[in-house]
């Protein structure tokens, strides 16, 4: 057994005890257990192609590229898996039952293996920056092309890889192709052992994801709702601690513009109650978005964006977007969901797992960046005072994202090119395959 099977043993009951916690708040949390230990429907009567995407952005992002496989592969069945309930309902909005999906097992070796047995798949897809080093060993021995996409690999988490370089390298040899979004990325994977032969740079998939027509009329329709003329900003996938900011920022803009609608949509479901609470406490009158989803009073300050699959509706539906896990130390979120629907963008400092796209937002004039409530609120107030302003950060914001599209394709050509040199090689027996070196 590998140190890192031990060291997940001796992690078993903090799993359990941290579904049990979560599901206090969010009771999905409690449902579908067996799946987590690999005991999935066996999908042995169809060929499978199983995609993994963590949780809500992930699935997003990867959305067109499932689509395309799904029109590529078309007697083929889909196998999507994520981790949290939020990333499985984003699943059934998108896809309905024309996929299958799944949580991915924890990486212990048995639930590994009752998951291969029964989903059988004939190439996996792994998305971002899930890197499992048993269900990757398992993908090699089963001769299963493991194809890493839209990979990311920030520098605090190069630290933490480069505590145990021996499983990190012996990990990415499993590895069919490596996908990056980035040049840096592909830099830190080089410097864990990553051989240059199975790393491209292909871009960011989040470029490529299209706004779905029906996100477009909801939000225009939402904001007749809220009202034409009155400002709006919209706080999204905000952490604890970030909304006190905004409300302390939300406080001194009122006072220049105190029709200044919020919309905060905290990123944890099970926070929804607590975050409607603290608002009110502050003295506002507050409204949940699942208890109000036709038009809204003038008098009402703050609103709860408490309905999963919804955040670029609202973006749409915004002036201006605060994008969260920005001002606490998070990293930061998907800011391109605002920019591809129009909308300035403000971040935080700690957006270290989407540095570049956060770089390149600021070089295209697409937003700020701020330090802090105070920061944050001179930041609403320039756009809010200067309309002009905001129109030019918002074209500047759709210009960003089109003119950075193209990894989609780059990634299917590489993904049938790897497949196809896969298919050609003679078969072993899974016994014999070791993992490659990374050299």
């Amino acid at each position: 057994m590998t140190t890192w099977s031990v060291l997940l043993y001796l992690l078993m009951p903090g799993f359990i005890a941290h579904l049990l916690w979560r599901g206090v708040r969010y009771p999905a949390y409690w449902r579908r257990w067996p799946e987590r230990f690999g005991y999935l429907r066996p999908l042995t009567e169809n060929r499978v192609i199983w995609v993994h995407a963590v949780s809500v952005g992930e699935v997003r992002s990867s959305a067109a590229l499932i689509a395309r496989l799904k029109a590529i592969y078309p007697k083929r069945r889909i196998l999507i898996t994520t981790i949290t309930p939020t990333g499985s309902e984003q699943v059934r909005a998108l896809f309905g039952d024309s996929v299958v999906h799944s949580y991915l097992p924890y990486d212990f070796p048995g639930c590994v293996r009752r998951f291969m047995e029964r989903a059988r798949p004939e190439f996996a897809v792994i998305a971002e920056t899930e890197f499992w080093p048993n269900l990757f060993r398992a993908c090699a021995a089963r001769r299963i092309p493991l194809l890493l996409v839209n990979v990311r690999l920030s520098q605090t988490s190069l630290q933490g890889y480069l505590w145990v370089p021996k499983t990190a390298r012996a990990m990415f040899a499993n590895a069919s192709l490596i996908c990056a979004q980035t040049r840096s990325d592909a830099h830190r994977l080089k410097m864990l052992g990553v051989g240059s032969s199975l790393l491209h740079v292909t871009g960011n998939l989040k470029f490529d994801t299209p706004v779905p027509d029906d996100v477009l009329v909801e939000g225009r329709r939402l904001r007749e709702g809220w009202g034409r003329d009155r400002p709006v900003l919209v706080a999204g996938s905000t952490h604890r601690g970030e909304e006190r900011k905004l409300l302390t920022a939300y406080a001194a803009v009122r006072k220049r513009h105190p029709r200044l609608l919020l919309v905060v949509v905290p990123r944890q479901p099970e926070r929804f109650g607590a975050v409607a609470r603290m608002c009110r406490r502050a003295g506002y009158r507050v409204e949940r978005r699942s208890l109000r989803k036709g038009p809204i009073a003038e008098d009402v300050d703050i609103l709860i964006g408490d309905t999963m699959g919804e955040l670029q509706k609202l973006y749409t539906a915004a002036d201006i977007a605060f994008v969260g896990g920005s001002l606490a130390r998070r990293g930061g979120h998907n800011i391109l969901e605002a920019c591809a629907v129009g909308c300035p963008v403000l971040f935080g400092p700690h957006m270290f797992h989407f540095e570049e796209i956060g770089a390149m937002a600021l070089d295209h004039g697409a937003g700020r960046q701020v330090s802090d409530a105070i920061d944050l609120a001179e930041g609403l107030a320039m756009y809010l005072d200067d309309p002009g302003l905001r129109r030019t950060a918002g074209e500047a914001a759709r210009r960003l994202v089109a003119v950075n599209s193209g990894a989609l394709d780059r990634t299917l050509a590489l993904m049938q090119q790897t497949l196809r040199v896969a298919r050609s090689e003679p078969a072993v027996d899974a016994a014999e395959v070791q993992p490659r070196s990374a050299g």
